[in-house]
């Protein structure tokens, strides 16, 4: 059973905000992929946070019954590719990040509008739920 996407994209976020991830950015690359929906990026400080926030998210999206299809980078921590079929995670060193400059490469598709897990919200709904 699929579960949907506002969901998944608010544990991705609210996770790594947890672990004080910086630059965290979700990407809509439907129109502009065949082979993802979204893209979460976000950037760690060091090899050890980049691990702790691929950890943290790995860990909230499994309290949901979501498995990873493949872990890539995670023992070099520069690089951690999350593959999760419609949606891929992407957890970057800030240099990294910079070097491979997805949010440029993926400009063609639209952003998805994030709001701070951490406040609290007017509802109990997920702040994502109006995410398509």
């Amino acid at each position: 059973m699929s579960i949907e996407r506002g969901k998944m994209v608010s544990a991705v976020v609210a996770a790594a905000e947890d672990r004080k991830a910086e630059d965290i950015v979700a990407i809509d690359v439907r129109e502009v992929s065949s082979f993802a929906d979204t893209f979460i990026v976000a950037t760690g400080t060091s090899d050890r946070h980049v691990r702790s926030v691929a950890d943290a998210i790995r860990s909230a999206l499994s309290e949901i019954s979501q498995s990873p299809l493949g872990v890539e980078g995670y023992e070099d921590g520069r690089w951690v590719l999350i593959d999760y079929g419609d949606m891929i995670v992407h957890v970057f060193q800030h240099e990294t990040r910079m070097d491979y400059d997805l949010e440029r490469l993926w400009s063609d598709a639209s952003r998805i509008a994030l709001v701070d897990t951490n406040a609290e919200l007017a509802d109990s709904q997920s702040p994502y739920s109006g995410v398509p």
